[in-house]
């Protein structure tokens, strides 16, 4: 009985008018504060930075107040420029505030080196597979030479140089086979 009457009671009702009056006082206050510290109404857009220089990409990203961070080299790529911008997060044409990081993934200078495998004794039909399949390119000039093996690897040429076992090219070089005869038989 005594509770129905304190919860009819002025006092009750009075400090509940009052928790809530603090109540929305504090949430506007919140609001407020929120608003002016994180820049709400701030907004710069992500220039492209596709194809420019880190030298570019930093004159350009200081104007706008903003920075940046290499976070990776993909693969090389030929149609992009070495060294320069691939991919950027955020996007180009999003809207920041200041201060933001953009990460940027960059065109290395050249294509990743490989090592030469061990062809000698696969047919020229394996070789080439097997070249093809770890990135390099197969030249249309097959030198023979006397061998016991028709079409059997004996060999292999890079520009002119034969290469072994354990050199590394980069991607995409041009290796000419050196391929056994048959003449031997």
């Amino acid at each position: 009985m005594k509770l129905l009457q304190f919860l009819k009671s002025k006092v009750f009702l009075k400090q509940i008018i009052i928790a809530i009056i603090g109540l929305l006082l504090f949430v506007f206050l919140l609001q407020w504060w929120l608003g002016y510290t994180t820049n709400h109404n701030q907004k710069i857009q992500v220039p492209n930075l596709e194809k420019k220089s880190i030298a570019e990409v930093k004159q350009l990203l200081d104007e706008l107040s903003l920075d940046f961070i290499v976070i990776d080299s993909a693969s090389y790529n030929p149609d992009f420029p070495r060294k320069s911008v691939m991919e950027q997060n955020p996007e180009a044409g999003d809207f920041v505030k200041e201060k933001r990081k953009i990460y940027l993934t960059l065109n290395p200078s050249k294509y990743k080196d490989v090592a030469i495998p061990d062809l000698n004794g696969k047919t020229k039909r394996q070789a080439i597979t097997h070249l093809i399949s770890i990135g390099f390119l197969v030249g249309e000039k097959f030198t023979y030479v006397p061998d016991i093996g028709k079409d059997v690897v004996r060999g292999l040429k890079h520009k002119g140089k034969q290469v072994g076992l354990g050199d590394k090219l980069p991607k995409k070089s041009v290796i000419d086979l050196i391929l056994g005869d048959g003449s031997l038989n």
